[in-house]
């Protein structure tokens, strides 16, 4: 627990206060330009580029040092050669932030239930002044690129996050690198990559990654998977059984609202509000959310709709045969459950004509840049965390704090690839965490299948990061549950690091609307929005009560183990063993278990 208290912080000037980058290819960075259907963005102005000090020195090659590397390509790409010397790159830049353990501190001091300043919110302009880079920063690097021709355009509200566009031979120079076009085998996709780049001795301490540079571009998952795997053969036995008649044969929002008592009253605040973040090109089809509510939920408005956020230019164009099974499942959970609380689809075009976390940047960065953030922001894409590097796994974690100190609780779906991420049979000598869901400021939600009693479904993702060590909120459960686990799988697993999931909710025999046809499916990808719900329920009564938002929620979750519903069955299989098994308390398959929504109101101080 810390006990650090929050500063008294002014706003910088210094701090460009941009928001929504666009960086496609063959164009410059450059911000995004709000349409008249969506929320116009905050105002946008250009990065400062610092005079060049006479005592700068500019480095030579001699004074370059490896910042990253890695040893071998990526499975499923192959080297076809130097990159075309014009290809245009756009690169991010993450730069060093003046005090981002200042942050953590102020995080927990404010989230940590018992301590003095449990539940206030931080102001944009106080996180800002946590994360944003020291002048010297600022301006050693921009005089870094002016040296070399090359202008950056600020893409974060705290100026530590620099968009700049430059040719692959501007890139080899500046970086020391040897761009390489790799193609993917698979898809026939070419990409522009370097195993290796180098900084000048003089920007060590000031530049924290440039990326996409070593890592590949390979695909977050998302999608749904088959209901079949879910309730196997027993749906015979489970209508003999103690259920509520609303889930007897499959699971709707109404089975949701009886087995985890959320209300289906009407929430009342309007300055509530959930995020659902969109990838891949899903679209959310509007005639699908209505058929969704008319079936599921009649009680609702069946014009029910929700408002669009475009990030790089992403739209959600009305055209049914374009609607994803994703986007449409994730919006019809939030809209249809979470009764009444505002919900805004973030669409996020595809950076370089490819999904990669410079997508995933440039949404938390729009978030950020909102005077006013969602409560709730959920996302049901993963990926495996080794395909991610660590100097990224740790910059959008930082990202993600920043929105919990804010009052945004920040939700990722564990996964759907049990306890080898998906990467199939036995060609996995150790288990596969899922990012973001291994970062410790966001909340991972498990699916759990079966009823009553719930188990964990035998897709769902858990484990523990061998990037992040485990966090303090939860050394007791997870502790405990490697004292029962003893050497079982030893050398598989990282003990020490950050064990995921934290929470769990129904993914199985769940219903959606796809395309003008009723569909019943299965994941995480429909756990994480029943979670997303449940939050923003309670922060609307908080709201109503004139109390914060929930926030960062994982010490309220482990500090309360009583506001869940243990599940102590199932376990998620995978390369060539049975995974980890559910027990009584915190498990790496359901995490503490399925929420109670009278308990958590009295958790959440109602």
């Amino acid at each position: 627990m810390r006990d650090s208290r929050t500063p008294e912080i002014a706003p910088r000037d210094e701090v460009a206060k941009v928001v929504s980058p666009t960086c496609r290819r063959s164009r410059p960075c450059r911000t995004a330009t709000p349409t008249s259907s969506l929320h116009p963005p905050a105002k946008m102005r250009r990065s400062i580029l610092f005079a060049c000090a006479a005592s700068l020195v500019v480095a030579t090659p001699r004074d370059m040092r490896v910042h990253e590397r890695r040893d071998e390509v990526p499975s499923g790409f192959v080297a076809e050669g130097p990159a075309p010397a014009n290809q245009v790159l756009n690169l991010r830049i993450s730069l060093t932030q003046n005090n981002p353990a200042g942050l953590e501190d102020a995080l927990y001091a404010t989230r940590t239930p018992g301590a003095g300043q449990y539940g206030q919110n931080l102001s944009k302009e106080q996180v800002n002044a946590f994360v944003a880079p020291s002048p010297d920063t600022a301006s050693a690097v921009n005089a870094w690129l002016s040296s070399h021709n090359l202008t950056s355009t600020t893409i974060s509200p705290a100026g530590d996050w620099l968009c700049v566009q430059m040719t692959v031979q501007q890139a080899n120079n500046l970086l020391d690198a040897n761009y390489t076009t790799f193609t993917h085998q698979k898809t026939g996709k070419k990409t522009f990559r370097t195993l290796s780049y180098s900084i000048p001795a003089s920007m060590n301490g000031h530049v924290n990654l440039v990326y996409p540079s070593t890592m590949f571009p390979i695909e977050a998952r998302g999608s749904p998977v088959a209901s079949s795997v879910a309730r196997r053969s027993v749906m015979s036995s489970l209508t003999q059984r103690d259920t509520p008649i609303s889930c007897n044969l499959t699971v709707t929002p109404t089975c949701i609202q009886d087995i985890y008592d959320l209300p289906a009253t009407l929430a009342t605040q309007t300055g509530n509000r959930i995020g659902v973040a969109g990838f891949d090109n899903e679209y959310v089809d509007e005639a699908d959310l209505k058929l969704f509510l008319q079936n599921y939920r009649p009680d609702l408005n069946a014009s029910t709709t929700f408002e669009v956020q475009s990030v790089n230019n992403g739209q959600n164009p009305q055209n049914q045969s374009l609607a994803g099974a994703e986007a449409d499942l994730d919006i019809q959970w939030t809209v249809g459950l979470a009764s009444g609380v505002p919900v805004t689809f973030y669409s996020v075009g595809e950076t370089n004509g490819a999904s990669g976390l410079e997508d995933w940047v440039d949404l938390a960065n729009a978030l950020l840049s909102e005077d006013t953030p969602p409560h709730v922001f959920t996302t049901s894409y993963s990926w495996n965390e080794p395909n991610v590097t660590e100097s990224m796994a740790r910059s959008l974690c930082n990202m993600y704090a920043q929105l919990g100190a804010r009052g945004t609780t920040v939700i990722f779906s564990s996964g759907d690839g049990g306890v080898d991420g998906g990467v199939g049979g036995e060609q996995c000598p150790e288990f596969v965490p899922t990012f973001p869901s291994t970062c410790p400021f966001v909340t991972s939600v498990g699916a759990t299948a079966f009823l009553p009693p719930e188990e964990a479904a035998p897709y769902s993702s858990g484990g523990f990061s061998n990037i992040f060590a485990r966090p303090s909120y939860q050394d007791t459960a997870v502790s405990k549950f490697l004292t029962q686990l003893g050497d079982t799988y030893e050398g598989k697993y990282n003990a020490s690091g950050r064990g995921f999931p934290d929470v769990s909710a129904q993914g199985a025999d769940m219903v959606s609307v796809y395309q003008g046809r009723d569909t019943k499916g299965g994941g995480t990808s429909f756990s994480a929005p029943v979670i997303a719900s449940t939050v923003a329920l309670l922060n609307d009564e908080l709201i109503a009560a004139g109390k914060g938002t929930l926030g960062f929620l994982n010490p309220l979750i482990y500090a309360n183990p009583d506001a869940f519903t243990d599940v102590a069955r199932g376990d998620n299989p995978g390369c060539g063993t049975n995974g980890f098994t559910a027990v009584e308390g915190w498990d790496p398959l359901s995490g503490v278990g399925t929420p109670i929504y009278s308990a958590l109101r009295k958790a959440a101080g109602l």
